[in-house]
């Protein structure tokens, strides 16, 4: 299995691994800071780079599905076009660097902890999520109308207060015992492990109550202040039940 490093610390950009595995799937490392897709977030992109210098440029990394289609706990990562002759020379063993496109990743980062202000300000059931470089969107399960300005204006009172974001875990007991920590109505976190990874969000000044706290495997900022100027772009009426609001960040 990949240890994927992101999971407890997504500011790391590069990391020493060994070649696990190579096939039609991509590049398997022992260990990475590249984040898989899933749960609604883009993989990353970056480089492996060899002992001598060289580099293989990385255009998407993906879980590992096994005969059956399910994700295993290997992360492979998918060359981009052009690489063949580099990417012919790896060998299972070899020891390299995988290093991340920072500046796209970071953009994802703010991203999803953006997603997770809009949770505490609508409160309503997510039944859809996307979150790229580029944008995001939440679509909550509901029917009442949204009003871009009042988010607006509540993402930039959470974006400017700098509430800490930490990485924490519950158990599944404890969240068999509080359903509601879980927001999404169509990704399920996963079980079996006996621990599964929270964000949290601190609270605002003179509130004992958490802005967001539920189960989440992406990357997020340490600090609301780190996501800038969000704004909500779009607002659809995607049903009679769902509401898309879309996220992007001001010029």
């Amino acid at each position: 299995m990949t240890q994927d490093l992101f999971r407890q610390d997504a500011q790391l950009r590069e990391c020493s691994a060994t070649v696990t595995a190579l096939s039609e799937a991509g590049v398997v490392l022992d260990r990475t800071v590249f984040y898989p897709l899933g749960g609604g977030q883009a993989g990353d992109s970056g480089w492996l780079v060899l002992a001598d210098g060289r580099t293989l440029a990385i255009a998407d990394t993906r879980k590992v599905k096994d005969e059956q289609g399910q994700a295993t706990a290997d992360i492979a990562h998918l060359p981009a076009p052009g690489q063949e002759t580099l990417l012919a020379e790896l060998q299972v063993g070899q020891a390299l660097t995988a290093r991340i496109d920072w500046a796209r990743r970071h953009r994802p980062m703010r991203f999803h902890t953006s997603t997770h202000l809009l949770c505490h300000l609508v409160a309503q059931p997510v039944n859809g999520c996307s979150i790229t470089a580029d944008a995001a969107r939440l679509d909550f399960h509901m029917t009442e109308p949204l009003d871009k300005d009042v988010l607006n204006a509540g993402l930039a009172r959470l974006v400017a207060a700098a509430l800490p974001v930490t990485v924490g875990a519950v158990s599944d007991a404890e969240l068999d015992a509080n359903p509601a920590l879980v927001k999404s109505m169509s990704v399920q976190p996963p079980r079996g492990s006996g621990q599964v990874r929270t964000i949290h969000i601190a609270a605002l000044p003179g509130s004992d109550q958490a802005v967001d706290l539920q189960p989440c495997g992406g990357t997020h900022v340490s600090n609301t202040a780190e996501i800038g100027t969000v704004v909500v772009t779009k607002i659809e009426k995607k049903s009679a039940q769902s509401r898309r609001v879309v996220l992007g960040f001001a010029a």
